[in-house]
């Protein structure tokens, strides 16, 4: 009859061996969100990255070569369960019934929220970097995406006025996604201004007379929606088109990944023409 020592050791042995496989990174992770796709595009393993959504997979969508070359899932949780996942990455917006059922089938399922600050993003690829086993792949991450901040030249003078205007007249403020990059770009923003740190509803007439040096209007979708009339009104129209911003959409920061960057990049070069 084996020891009380020896009984102690094995089960110190049999804890140490749980502990290494909850420990140990997944090999089998499946995306199905668009955000969630790209944060494991960028951090996970070869080979660790199963599959990803259909819609990062489009000719638009960034990465969307490295995407095509993995199967692509349509975020329903019973195709999603045949892929044997032992790590499901999903969004808030993912839906409910899909995240129940897939916990229902015994998967592990990591919900990720949208990136609201550009801190949310740093935030997000760390926690995605500890999910993956890829923490010190995180950590390199988010100081390259430091150092690109950080190299963004502040303006000279005084910082250009922008707006930033979308469906209903509302306009982002500082404490938002969208604002913080346009003040990352080197400019003062109108919400910040009127005192609407998360944003509000801005009238035509305030925006008229506040004349903003950079209308950045979102584009009306398809079909238009009500909501978006107000896009097309004159006043709009000629803000926007004193200063050109055809290549900005707000879909480019409606992840909040590191390629947001992209945005701020092409915001302070735009800035550095008004000197």
């Amino acid at each position: 009859m084996p020891s009380s020592k020896h009984l102690a050791s094995a089960l110190a042995l049999w804890l140490a061996g749980a502990v290494m496989a909850l420990a140990a990174p997944p090999e089998r992770v499946v995306s199905i969100n668009l955000c969630t796709d790209q944060l494991a595009l960028a951090l996970a393993a070869p080979g660790q990255l199963v599959s990803v959504t259909r819609m990062l997979q489009r000719d638009e969508e960034a990465m969307a070569e490295a995407a095509r070359a993995l199967p692509g899932n349509s975020a329903r949780a019973e195709e999603v369960y045949l892929l044997a996942p032992d790590l499901v990455l999903a969004g808030s917006f993912t839906a409910p019934d899909t995240l129940r059922m897939l916990q229902r089938l015994g998967l592990t399922v990591e919900v990720f929220t949208p990136a609201e600050t550009l801190s949310d993003i740093r935030a997000n690829i760390l926690r995605m970097g500890t999910l993956l086993g890829r923490e010190a792949e995180a950590q390199a991450e988010v100081a390259a995406f430091d150092a690109r901040l950080a190299a963004i030249p502040a303006p000279t003078g005084p910082a250009p006025l922008a707006a930033l205007y979308a469906a209903n007249g509302y306009s982002a403020g500082d404490a938002t996604l969208p604002g913080q990059m346009v003040k990352a770009a080197g400019f003062a923003l109108l919400a910040e201004e009127m005192g609407l740190p998360y944003g509000g509803v801005v009238p035509l007439e305030t925006l008229a007379t506040s004349s903003p040096d950079l209308l950045i209007a979102a584009r009306p979708g398809a079909p238009k929606s009500r909501a978006e009339e107000i896009l097309a009104h004159p006043v709009v129209a000629a803000l926007r088109d004193q200063v050109p911003t055809d290549t900005l959409h707000d879909s480019d920061w409606t992840c909040g990944t590191p390629s947001v960057l992209d945005t701020v990049e092409r915001l302070a070069a735009i800035r550095e023409t008004m000197k």
